[in-house]
């Protein structure tokens, strides 16, 4: 919800992608094995893994919506709820080499480098990057289709399979419809339309954000780096945008409520008499918190 979204830490690290973290945000997240090497020897190794996911997603406050395990990297579809991206990874890579090492009798890093995420809109894009993940193993040859590969989420958000407790199979599939049945039924139907549909990621920059242009204006505001921005129209703005009964649906206190000001006339395009009618406020109030100025 947009209006959980008033609290932001970001940083550079030389030439590496740039980190946005904020309570609510949605990441899909890949880690690779060292030198492309294997990072799991044996479905022993997966199943350590999957246990210290669910370590992590509990004590960090992750959603975690879909997964999968390959070869020599996994994928991760998470939800970051106290807005800890950076802290949860850490302890996930280095509590899973630490355990690798152990058992294997082995010694260094077995993760080539820093993780890799994207921001996503989630309202946007949270299905695809989900469809994305889950067909990994079919667009790899691994397997024809989805149902055959055990190590993603797929089995268990299509109801083919008991779902492990980490994973947030209601926050995907409410969005099918109401009734399990139905809705499992129809997320089946959806990733099979996907096999042969090009990947979400096409196009988009490396480490940045996969959104809509008014998701990558606001985060541009935000975050004070214009590279980010792309130019967004008025027209752009109109194109699939919330509405105000939506935006303001919940917020707590003045600060998160201008800031959702900020995004309904900055990011959304909705005209400062629009908001002002929504809110009962005046329209110069609105102009002004739209502006920073108050």
């Amino acid at each position: 919800m947009w209006g959980q979204v008033f609290t932001f830490y970001f940083w550079y690290f030389m030439t590496r992608p740039l980190r946005i973290e904020y309570p609510g945000a949605v990441y899909h997240i890949t880690s690779r094995g060292n030198k492309k090497m294997s990072i799991y020897e044996s479905d022993e190794d997966r199943v350590v893994f999957l246990k210290v996911l669910a370590k992590i997603i509990r004590k960090h406050h992750w959603k975690c919506y879909a997964y999968c395990l390959m070869l020599n990297h996994y994928h991760l579809l998470v939800e970051t709820t106290h807005g800890n991206l950076s802290t949860g990874m850490r302890d996930l890579n280095g509590i899973y080499t630490q355990m690798y090492n152990k058992k294997h009798e082995t010694v260094g890093h077995i993760f080539q480098g820093r993780f890799k995420a994207f921001l996503i809109e989630k309202e946007t894009y949270l299905f695809e990057v989900a469809r994305y993940i889950v067909l990994n193993p079919v667009r790899a040859g691994i397997v024809k289709t989805p149902q055959k590969y055990r190590w993603s989420n797929y089995l268990a958000t299509a109801g083919l399979d008991f779902a492990p407790s980490f994973l947030d199979v209601d926050g995907l599939l409410k969005n099918f419809g109401y009734k399990r049945t139905a809705s499992q039924e129809q997320y089946r139907a959806f990733i099979l339309d996907g096999i042969h549909r090009d990947s979400p990621f096409i196009g988009a920059r490396p480490g940045m954000i996969l959104g809509s242009p008014q998701f990558e204006s606001e985060i541009s505001k935000i975050t004070g780096d214009p590279d980010i921005a792309v130019e967004v129209t008025k027209d752009e703005k109109l194109i699939g945008r919330l509405t105000l009964a939506e935006l303001f649906e919940v917020y707590e206190g003045k600060n998160e409520r201008n800031e959702i000001v900020k995004l309904a006339v900055n990011g959304y395009g909705y005209s400062n008499a629009s908001v002002a009618k929504h809110l009962g406020l005046s329209n110069t109030t609105i102009s002004l918190i739209a502006r920073g100025k108050k």
